[in-house]
């Protein structure tokens, strides 16, 4: 594999310290901050200790102090996964701890006009199906008859989509669902218990299908970024992507809020080019000064999402593919930490 001449300047100085990458991830947009002018507080963020939780409610929470607003930014999360309490209590969110599979701990919670839910599984969940089904249908159902009266925006995935070709430019959100495994159909279930409850309850629901989200830590940048830098072949096999930049991602779910509605809507979030996994290899190589490789074929067909109307609605994502590679490399060089948690983009079995 040869080097791209127009990549070989090397990679990009990094935009932040490691010290401060949370607070660089979570600046909010003047879009953001005029949504939550519209929007009423406290805000739930539910499952808040995962990839997203921290930055989705440090955006809430330095959005809500731009507007000179005290409204509470509620951290719920068992703690037990990223992120500790301290992460948030020492940036003003509140933290509760708090079991989702406990009726008495979720009847406990706080009342709120405005729920973000990020609970879920996927990795580990091929030999776990009980689990997969509490924690990606139950757990919906009891929160979606909790928060009855809340606008609420949940969390989903792309991959309730079937596989699509590159030159359909993507599913869109009038695709019908055709998930592939059972991870798949859990998140889609997901889907249609906040759905359901919203068209009985009346209650607004927006149902984030998020393919990507990247940042220094973790995604699919990350993954193929670590296999490139250690001379290990990356699969092609699913050829075809979409990636968003985290704070992009972040900064469109928020404004999901002024789309949710009755019965729910869902959106895409994503970037708005389809890219090869081939060359994404090609070109990290390229910034990165190495010579990568690649192993497989690439299929028909992907998980490809069409983020057309978010963009129309919300903006398009300010951060380019070209430099969050250049950040992510640059950040793998200097030795910044990364979270251990590998999308697995390459299957196509749907089995995680």
């Amino acid at each position: 594999m040869t080097v791209s001449s127009s990549l070989q300047s090397g990679p990009a100085r990094l935009p932040c310290t490691s010290e401060s990458v949370d607070d660089f991830l979570t600046a909010p947009t003047s879009l953001v901050v005029a949504v939550l002018d519209r929007t009423p507080g406290p805000f739930l963020v539910l499952g808040a200790a995962g990839k997203i939780g921290l930055h989705l409610a440090l955006m809430l929470r330095r959005g809500l102090d731009q507007l000179g607003r005290h409204d509470r930014v509620i951290a719920v999360s068992r703690f037990n996964t990223l992120r500790d309490r301290a992460a948030f209590d020492s940036r003003g969110i509140e933290s509760l701890a708090c079991d989702l599979t406990d009726p008495a701990g979720l009847a406990a919670l706080p009342d709120a006009p405005t729920v973000f839910f990020l609970a879920g599984v996927k990795f580990g969940t091929a030999s776990a199906p009980d689990l997969l089904r509490t924690m990606n249908v139950e757990v919906p159902r009891r929160v979606a008859a909790r928060f009855h009266r809340a606008r609420i925006v949940a969390f989903s995935s792309g991959c309730v989509y079937p596989f699509v070709t590159a030159a359909s430019g993507g599913a869109t959100e009038q695709t019908p669902p055709a998930p592939i495994g059972d991870y798949a159909a859990s998140c889609l279930s997901r889907e249609q218990t906040f759905a359901a409850a919203g068209a009985e309850q009346g209650n607004p629901v927006a149902l984030i299908r998020l393919n990507y989200a990247v940042e220094f830590r973790y995604g699919l940048l990350v993954d193929i970024a670590q296999r490139v830098l250690a001379h290990q072949p990356v699969d092609v096999t699913m050829g075809h992507v979409n990636v968003i930049w985290q704070t992009d991602a972040v900064a469109h779910s928020i404004q999901a809020l002024e789309l949710a509605a009755s019965p729910a809507a869902p959106i895409n979030i994503t970037g708005s080019e389809i890219l090869s996994v081939r060359d994404l290899v090609h070109r990290l190589s390229a910034i990165a000064g190495v010579v990568g490789s690649v192993t497989g074929t690439e299929a028909d067909t992907a998980w490809l999402n069409n983020a057309a109307l978010s963009h129309r609605l919300f903006g398009a994502p300010v951060t380019s593919v070209d430099t969050m590679m250049r950040w992510i490399v640059e950040w793998l060089r200097v030795g910044g930490e990364t979270w251990g948690k590998p999308t697995g983009f390459e299957r196509r079995d749907g089995r995680y």
